[in-house]
């Protein structure tokens, strides 16, 4: 039966993106308001692509903003600066993805909801990424150095 996510079904992802930048980075988020947007990437940011599949398939995108994309990039590095989002600090995103993801996973399989993750793609730079079928639904996590923002492109199998 597909349908149309909810709240429920984001808030394991939430919960993960909090749960790992805390355990990882060090870093306290609180969530922004959320809203139904286009997934339109503008600026200069790094974005990491990650599939869902299984009884939920669709995207998630993680994007940060490129001085965003360095502090955490940073922090997952023991504090070594990054002064560019060079190989090391591409690898330590992909990686911040996949924590998040898998997490999120383990969270959605307790409340009976199996899926499994593709690999991270990393992006960077403009980009305007689109679904036919299916609604992104943007949250922002915000602490004091920026926000990491949240686009789902979800739908239930």
């Amino acid at each position: 039966m597909a349908g149309i996510i909810s709240v429920e079904h984001i808030n394991p992802f939430l919960l993960s993106a909090q749960q790992i930048l805390s355990q990882v980075c060090s870093i306290q988020t609180k969530v922004g308001p959320l809203s139904k947007d286009n997934l339109c990437i503008d600026g200069e940011p790094v974005f990491i692509m990650l599939g869902v599949t299984g009884e939920m398939s669709g995207q998630v995108c993680i994007v940060f903003d490129l001085d965003v994309a360095k502090d955490i990039a940073s922090r997952m590095m023991m504090g070594m600066p990054v002064a560019e989002i060079d190989d090391m600090a591409k690898s330590a995103l992909s990686e911040l993805g996949n924590m998040i993801m898998g997490n999120a996973a383990t969270l959605l399989s307790n409340n009976n909801l199996r899926i499994d993750i593709t690999p991270p793609t990393l992006g960077m730079g403009n980009a305007k990424l689109t679904s036919p079928n299916m609604t992104s639904i943007k949250v922002p996590l915000q602490y004091e150095s920026g926000e990491v923002k949240l686009f789902f492109l979800l739908k239930l199998a």
